[in-house]
């Protein structure tokens, strides 16, 4: 309500100060013309014409106006009525003094004022609104209205059928949809719901869309907004926006409001403004805060909000009474992206080949969106090849797509770097045949992909993992470094292909060190602060200041070392020991450019054989 009244009162005095500029403009005109013109008599005008007083004459319809050779009585213009000339003629003989009437109305003199100030006004006003809505300001008028879509069930078309993988999401939101379908009910045993449910994860991960799926299964009107929608030119709208939001939903109540991206609204207020402070956003923050104190949860009303960047978000926002509740949307894990991908598959046309299983197996780490985009490639591909169903072959090749990139045909590399990059290669595929624990190797390729990558060893696991103890780490940097190993062992020298292989193989070590407590000098203390679970570190952050002496960051040092040259060490000697395999199989790599899984097997079954052979000889 205040908010209406604070838009009425701006308007009104809007128009107050357009009717005071035309007032002004019509005062001024009237003054100037009373104080510079003379208003005489025709036959006066004529007793002037004949003692040649007027130097220049207009004529008009109704007037006649002129200007004198001299001034008289301190006018220099005159004006006079139009008189017909006989009728002047027959009056000036008897001498009689003679005015003339115009043929006018002091409403047309005002008309022809007013439409000329009218017009001028509403051109004006037209291409105002027009740079005002391209600025994204919704017109001047509506500059402190909210922008949320309302959507009502028909519009959503969601609901939790249309959400998988995300069981334990749906079933914390589930409570929400009975007490929005009916609220007083719900309440019979005191109990109140909850203001406000934030919804956490990564990226892509269906924060938004179960949202949609609760509104879609209560039935009520769902307000979707993100969090910089707020925030605007003028310092003040984006708190008036939060009030007329929540002014908008307490009339359709019971309902949504659902803040997408709140960590663009939320983030924490500083005690220093000027060092990085926000003075607009803070105040919307400070209405958001108010107007999730000020309602009751018994009207209806439930603020549903995402963000995948919990740990920077204002401890106000997530106190209890206002996002009373904290839902983890995660990466889903086996079962959650088989079902993921059959709500996506139903779109598509499936080859019998296809096993559902299997693509859910080899996409770890992948999430909701990444899977949708991965169905959506494989069709892709089926159809640039007109084929008339999607196959597991697709599958296959979009998942290679989006994990190692776009194939680089003509990227013709010379034979020298052909033949390292395929030693390079088998280096990965025989240490991680030979190590056990380590997730099979899927495919081994020469073929230059993505942006700096000329051949790929792609290992697919077999179930997803959660934990990993030390030697499952040391077996995954021995693989990382075999490729730097087989170059050494078969050429005496090091390129720099392995360059992204250096720095994964550092950073396991790093995190063995410093963050698991591994290493058994240091012993179990954690060096290093946990990372942020949903995001890498920002460019440009600043550092984590260490909390640890010169000689421990030495030491650690020295443990990271150890712990890769050991590994290299190991992958060397593995290399070693099956250096025939590794000869036949990068000749045959270079052959036919990639080796498929069949092959893969057929070269581990028989790298097992000969080890059986070596230990019953021992």
């Amino acid at each position: 309500m205040l908010d209406r009244f604070d838009n009425r009162k701006f308007q009104f005095h809007f128009w107050y100060v357009i009717v005071a500029l035309i007032l002004l403009l019509l005062i001024q005109d009237w003054w100037q013309a009373n104080r510079t013109t003379e208003i005489i008599p025709y036959n006066r005008f004529v007793e002037y014409l004949e003692d040649g007083r007027v130097a220049r004459v207009v004529v008009g319809r109704d007037y006649i106006t002129g200007y004198f050779r001299e001034p008289q009585d301190g006018k220099i213009r005159f004006m006079t009525p139009r008189v017909d000339p006989d009728v002047a003629r027959e009056l000036q003989r008897y001498d009689v003094e003679y005015i003339g009437q115009p043929d006018t109305s002091w409403i047309r003199q005002l008309l022809s004022w007013v439409v000329w100030i009218v017009l001028f006004f509403v051109i004006w006003a037209f291409f105002f609104r027009r740079f005002v809505e391209r600025q994204g300001m919704g017109g001047l008028m509506q500059i402190g209205r909210s922008k949320a879509k309302v959507y009502m069930e028909k519009n959503t078309g969601v609901t939790f059928a249309d959400v998988a993988g995300v069981e334990e999401a749906k079933q914390e939101l589930q409570e929400l949809v009975e007490f929005l379908k009916n609220p007083k009910d719900y309440g019979r045993l005191g109990a109140r719901i909850p203001k406000g449910v934030l919804l956490v994860g990564p990226p892509g991960t269906g924060k938004t869309l179960l949202a949609k799926a609760v509104a879609g299964e209560a039935g009520v009107p769902f307000f979707s907004i993100t969090g910089s929608e707020f925030v605007e030119l003028f310092v003040g709208v984006g708190a008036a926006r939060v009030r007329d939001l929540f002014e908008q939903a307490r009339k359709h109540a019971p309902c949504i409001i659902f803040i997408d991206e709140l960590d663009a609204l939320g983030r924490a207020r500083t005690a220093f403004p000027a060092m990085g402070g926000h003075d607009e956003r803070e105040q919307t923050l400070n209405q958001l805060l108010a107007e999730m104190d000020g309602f009751d949860p018994s009207e209806g009303i439930v603020v549903l909000a995402a963000t995948n960047r919990p740990e920077i978000l204002d401890p106000a926002l997530l106190r209890a009474g206002r996002f009373d509740r904290q839902v983890l949307v995660d990466r889903p894990d086996k079962r959650g992206r088989e079902a993921i991908l059959r709500v996506h598959v139903k779109r598509i046309r499936l080859a019998p080949d296809v096993d559902l299983e299997k693509i859910a197996a080899m996409t770890t780490g992948f999430s909701g969106a990444d899977l949708a985009n991965l169905v959506n490639e494989a069709a892709l591909l089926a159809t640039r090849r007109r084929a008339e169903a999607v196959s597991m072959e697709d599958f296959t090749r979009a998942f290679e797509r989006i994990v190692a990139g776009l194939e680089k045909k003509n990227r013709v590399l010379n034979p020298r770097e052909r033949e390292i990059v395929a030693y390079h290669e088998m280096g990965h595929a025989l240490v991680a045949l030979a190590l056990p624990g380590v997730e099979p190797v899927h495919k081994v390729s020469i073929v230059p992909r993505g942006i700096g990558a000329l051949g790929y060893t792609i290992q697919r696991p077999t179930e997803d993992r959660y934990l990993m103890t030390r030697e499952e780490l040391l077996n995954k940097i021995t693989v990382v470094l075999g490729g730097r190993a087989a170059e050494k062992l078969v050429f005496d020298h090091l390129s720099t292909g392995a360059a992204d292989d250096l720095v994964k193989a550092t950073d396991i070590a790093r995190a063995m060190v410093t963050r698991y407590g591994m290493d058994e000098k240091l012993g179990s203390i954690a060096y290093d602060a946990e990372r942020n679970l949903f995001l890498q570190p920002q460019p440009g952050a600043r550092p984590i200041e260490k909390s640890y002496s010169e000689e421990t960051a030495r030491e650690i040092d020295l443990a990271i070392r150890r712990i890769v040259d050991r590994c290299f060490e190991r992958a060397l000697a593995i290399l070693e020991r099956n250096r025939s395999q590794l000869e036949r199989g990068a000749k045959r790599l270079l052959e036919v450019e990639t080796l498929e899984e069949e092959e893969l097997k057929a070269l581990a079954r028989e790298l097992a054989a000969e080890h059986s052979a070596l230990d019953a000889a021992s």
